[in-house]
């Protein structure tokens, strides 16, 4: 068991203390998971196209991107792999990672490929993001706001709006998708109320006609899991989404509020994760 805080901790304070070395093995096991998020991410539009036009716009010099919580750098990952988007037919595009756990911009920094080329480095909250205006041609949130309390989404949003001079990518969590769904079911079944609750597309959705920003939403829905027998590579991943390794998959089950839905989730022989997607495109 890794050495994270307690229950008591807030939402943001676990989520910031998970990303770190200690988290790594509960890190892997989500990832054995999620990471089909990023897959499907990469082939929901023409990445190579959409960042070509991009650049052409920028003109002669690098394109400049921002990742906004980058993670451990999935989603460029990705994109590699099944988005078309590769060193070979694309120019380098300058890549600043943004992420308040220095471990996060790490693992993102090195996870990159070209064209992706490190650049910038923010170790702050979006919320605390200070940078000139416009400073970036396009910026990207893939999976990345969760534990941004919805109060502070206006002003997160507002800041990124600003440091953003073009197209904006969010792809984030519906009520109704496993994430929000499940760490609510956890909040409620675990008696936790008085932690905050994950930011879903709705909130996002609010902030961002609180602050008159033009916006796209299409919706993308699939599965995520892995077999029964990986009650291991479950529990991890189960843990990760809340962001508590101090609750085993047992203790989940036998909670009368997220039993009958980790029951929803278990499918012939193999555990299921329905996800619903909201990809958000904010122009200027």
């Amino acid at each position: 068991m890794t050495n994270m805080p307690n229950a008591a901790a807030d939402t943001f304070d676990r989520s910031c203390a998970h990303w770190s070395e200690d988290g790594r093995r509960e890190m892997e096991h989500f990832y054995a998971v999620a990471s089909v998020d990023y897959d499907y991410l990469a082939k929901a539009r023409d990445w190579h196209q959409w960042l070509s036009d991009k650049a052409q716009a920028a003109g002669p010099r690098p394109l400049r991107l921002l990742d906004v919580a980058c993670g451990s750098g999935k989603f460029p990952v990705a994109l590699n792999r099944h988005g078309g988007v590769t060193g070979d037919h694309l120019a380098d595009i300058e890549y600043a990672l943004l992420d308040p756990s220095r471990f996060s911009i790490n693992e993102a920094r090195a996870a990159l490929q070209k064209p992706f080329v490190p650049a910038d480095e923010y170790e702050v909250t979006l919320q605390e993001l200070d940078c000139p205006e416009d400073a970036f041609d396009i910026a990207w949130a893939t999976h990345a706001l969760y534990a941004m309390a919805p109060g502070d989404l206006e002003e997160g949003l507002g800041r990124l709006i600003k440091a953003c001079a073009g197209e904006i990518f969010i792809a984030h969590a519906f009520a109704d998708g496993h994430y929000i769904q499940f760490q609510r079911l956890f909040l409620d079944g675990f008696e936790r109320g008085d932690e905050t609750p994950y930011s879903s597309a709705e909130d996002l959705i609010r902030a961002l006609d609180a602050i008159g920003a033009r916006y796209e939403i299409a919706e993308l829905t699939y599965q995520n899991g892995a077999p029964a027998e990986r009650r291991d590579v479950i529990e991890g991943y189960l843990q990760r989404c809340i962001f508590d390794d101090t609750v085993s998959l047992e203790a989940m089950e036998a909670s009368d509020t997220l039993a009958p839905y980790l029951a929803s989730c278990q499918k012939g022989g193999q555990w299921e994760f329905t996800q619903h997607v909201a990809m958000i495109s904010i122009n200027p």
